[in-house]
């Protein structure tokens, strides 16, 4: 049963990784870089501090615990201990993977840690503003990056839907976490007598 859904899996890049030009080739490129996400991050955070004051703190402080908690487990609890070999590491296709700038990533792909990080943003973000048409673009964007990763031969479709899976966990664990110590936070200050 492994066996198959790793055949399926391999194939199913393939195919994705197949369909390419050097114009969609910079614009992958420039979807799965991180600096060039920089202005949209800190749109996000200029937003929170006008939206919610006092709380952005607290709410920058669980978008980075989201973030570090991804990243940290797609390393030491998937890629560290399956250890499977990315795409063009990987000895029997890597002369069909389409590398773009010669770019293969670590020896390790599953998770996807861009996955999961895009994933636990958009998650967290996604309840945290409660507007559907946010959500249908902050997931898109979590989507558009985590297929870049496949497009640009470092991720299989498994390490993305992994990556994306736990990523969701901990975007949707964090704002839980969030909520609750926000809710004691004004019970506290309802029975001292102060307003927030």
């Amino acid at each position: 049963m492994l066996d198959k859904l790793v055949s399926l899996d391999t194939q199913s890049f393939l195919w994705l990784n197949s369909h390419h030009s050097p114009f969609w080739d910079k614009i992958m490129w420039f979807i799965s870089g991180k600096v060039e996400w920089l202005p949209l991050y800190l749109i996000l955070i200029g937003y929170i501090i006008y939206r919610y004051r006092w709380q952005s703190i607290a709410i920058i402080a669980a978008v980075i615990l989201a973030i570090t908690l991804t990243d940290q487990l797609a390393v030491k609890a998937f890629k560290e201990v399956f250890e499977r070999l990315r795409p063009g590491h990987n000895p029997e296709i890597q002369h069909l993977v389409h590398i773009v700038n010669d770019y293969r990533g670590g020896s390790y792909g599953f998770v996807s840690n861009h996955a999961a990080n895009s994933f636990a943003l958009a998650m967290f973000l996604s309840f945290l503003f409660s507007n559907k048409n946010f959500s249908i673009v902050i997931f898109t964007w979590a989507i558009l990056v985590s297929y870049s990763r496949i497009y640009i031969g470092v991720h299989y479709p498994g390490d993305i839907v992994g990556g994306a899976l736990l990523g969701m966990l901990i975007g949707w664990s964090i704002y839980q976490i969030y909520t609750l110590l926000l809710k004691k936070v004004r019970l506290f200050h309802n029975m001292t007598g102060h307003h927030i």
